[in-house]
């Protein structure tokens, strides 16, 4: 089972499997929509963690100039996927239902996801991700339902 952290430790996040930040990096740069089309960027990953940015480019903006709630969904999922599938559940996590609520505008120019592990159970799991601007402000906050499949990547 995966064992959900309430806090970071001091000394930083490895996987149970012992993969480092680059290979997390080069697994997960098969997810060409949020990788290469979304930007998005592995800052930091270990067991049942993720952290995550997404630099706000103006093909991420909606027509009103605010970012696209698409594209915020889409750094939370992100997030959910890098964390879920970093920890010692053998096989690989899907979301089954995600449950989005966007709370305040970006102001700044990068967006911030962090997913963490509340639940992981024998086949499924419940994390949160947040998503906060590089200013501070609190953007969305995401509960995501996954289900641990056999199939690996």
């Amino acid at each position: 089972m995966c064992i959900c952290m309430d806090i970071r430790p001091a000394w930083g996040y490895i996987s149970f499997m012992e993969s480092s930040l680059e290979d997390i990096k080069k697994r997960f740069a098969a997810d060409k929509f949020a990788t290469e089309a979304a930007g998005i960027v592995i800052e930091k990953a270990g067991p049942c963690y993720s952290e995550c940015t997404m630099k706000i480019l103006p093909v991420h903006l909606n027509a009103a100039g605010s970012v696209m709630g698409g594209a915020i969904f889409t750094l939370a999922d992100f997030c959910f996927a890098v964390a879920s599938n970093n920890s010692d559940v053998s096989g690989s996590s899907v979301s089954l239902s995600s449950q989005i609520s966007f709370v305040g505008k970006a102001k700044g120019s990068v967006l911030r996801g962090e997913a963490k592990c509340v639940k992981s159970g024998r086949s499924t799991c419940l994390y949160t991700v947040e998503i906060s601007d590089d200013l501070g402000n609190k953007v969305a906050f995401m509960t995501v339902n996954g289900f641990h499949t056999s199939n690996s990547f």
